[in-house]
């Protein structure tokens, strides 16, 4: 683990996932920076020696108790941050993978607040970054079409 988020040397790798149970969206309410207290797809930073999907269904499981299978990318982008000096404060590279979960009893964990379920209309009334809201989109529409293939990290 880095020491510090904040200022890194090198950009930090983030994963998420999007979980989609009965044409729902599962979103996190995030407890720390950046984007406290904003609704977000679960996910977190990336540990040393940990493959992507080990990482995604850590964080699921930390954020929201949930036992996820990761089943495909949804888009890799990238978040950077600056502070008001125009240093650099965050720089991550994140990941968001298509995710299924065996039920939906999810509760806040670790640096979540609070969990929602989310129809695609209802996800406007949670202010969610334009990123977050294009990547769960896809993920609708990936699980609509079927093109969630099951992928594997070995």
């Amino acid at each position: 683990m880095p020491r510090s988020r904040e200022y890194p040397e090198r950009p930090l790798i983030g994963v998420g996932g999007v979980v989609i149970a009965n044409g729902r969206a599962l979103l996190i309410r995030r407890g720390g920076p950046p984007l406290k207290g904003e609704w977000s797809i679960p996910g977190g930073t990336l540990e040393l020696g940990e493959t992507l999907f080990e990482g995604v269904r850590r964080e699921l499981a930390e954020e929201t108790g949930l036992e996820v299978q990761v089943l495909a990318l949804i888009e890799a982008f990238e978040r950077i941050f600056a502070d008001d000096q125009g240093r650099l404060k965050y720089h991550y590279v994140i990941l968001d993978y298509l995710c299924e979960a065996s039920n939906r009893n999810a509760k806040a964990g670790s640096d979540a607040t609070d969990v929602a379920w989310a129809t695609e209309v209802e996800l406007a009334k949670y202010s969610l970054t334009p990123t977050a809201a294009r990547v769960i989109r896809k993920g609708f529409r990936m699980s609509r079409e079927g093109r969630a293939d099951i992928a594997s990290d070995r």
